[in-house]
């Protein structure tokens, strides 16, 4: 599973969920969520600038903005592939 960090207002993290929203077509497989950052303060310390940031749960592995459709199927392929999602 993957986890979107965001934030309410945050154009950017807008244009991240409509990336993943178009991946998800080719990874049907592959969930994924939103967490908005300012409910955690840890993850508002850790996030705060970087936001929008794509993080597998299962590895920890990151992938943040700026990215493209391109990039974000590239780091699920290696996440999967890899053999770290299942």
């Amino acid at each position: 599973m993957l986890q979107l960090y965001t934030t309410l207002g945050c154009h950017l993290c807008e244009d991240a969920e409509a990336i993943l929203a178009y991946c998800r077509g080719y990874y049907p497989e592959v969930q994924w969520r939103s967490i908005d950052i300012v409910e955690h303060a840890d993850l508002v310390q850790q996030y705060g600038v970087r936001i929008p940031v794509i993080r597998f749960i299962n590895t920890g592995a990151e992938l943040a903005w700026p990215f493209d459709p391109g990039q974000v199927m590239a780091f699920i392929t290696d996440q999967t592939n890899a053999g770290r999602y299942r």
